[in-house]
């Protein structure tokens, strides 16, 4: 009986769902798409057909800037959380914020999930030439530095899940009319090449048996 007990114990234990904070702005929160074809909903069922039990907490706000994100991380991160996932910037670029306001705010982000031990992902942004190449060089130097500096699992550039060459011309059959948000279908798009990575972060989570 005690044997049997034990079976059913450690089956519960395996089913336990782990919780993984997506946390950015627009892109994350699922602007313009009905309800279940945001990037959240998409990225938990992927995850759950590959045998994963994961509750993803939808963390993104529409409009939110990097300072946006540094005010709310702390009481984003409640309790339950056990990994977290970064995708921000963008609204900094369209803003052409200072690129050293943008590393200093994502490095206070990553900075509060290290301090809780999470395992995390950071997603790049990269900068087009609008505001000059010196510009476009300071700001895509910011996410693969942070990520070798918080050991992050990292994805170079949310765009380029999208499209290899992150040009807009490729993009515009994935994206909804106001050329900046993905459609659904590009959603599909963007979470069968983020899942991999997705689930390499789910794996740094410490066994709860």
């Amino acid at each position: 009986m005690l044997g049997v007990c034990a079976a059913m114990w450690a089956v519960a234990a395996e089913a336990e769902p782990v919780t993984l904070l997506a946390f950015g702005d627009s892109l994350t929160q699922g602007y313009g798409l009905e309800q279940g074809s945001g990037l959240v909903p998409q990225l938990e069922d992927w995850l759950k057909d590959q045998g994963r039990e994961v509750t993803v907490i939808n963390g993104g706000v529409s409009g939110d800037t990097t300072a946006g994100g540094l005010a709310r991380i702390d009481w984003s991160l409640t309790p339950e959380v056990e990994a977290l996932m970064v995708i921000l910037g963008g609204n900094d670029l369209l803003r052409g914020t200072d690129p050293a306001t943008v590393r200093a705010n994502l490095e206070g982000i990553l900075q509060a999930g290290a301090s809780r031990d999470l395992p995390m992902l950071l997603v790049g942004m990269q900068s087009a030439q609008n505001f000059g190449a010196d510009y476009k060089a300071a700001f895509d130097a910011i996410y693969p530095e942070l990520a070798d500096q918080f050991e992050t699992v990292f994805v170079p550039s949310f765009l380029g899940l999208l499209s290899d060459s992150g040009d807009p011309a490729d993009l515009r059959g994935h994206m909804q009319p106001d050329g900046i948000h993905p459609s659904a279908q590009g959603v599909a798009r963007i979470v069968e090449a983020l899942g991999p990575s997705v689930l390499e972060v789910l794996d740094r989570v410490p066994d709860k048996r």
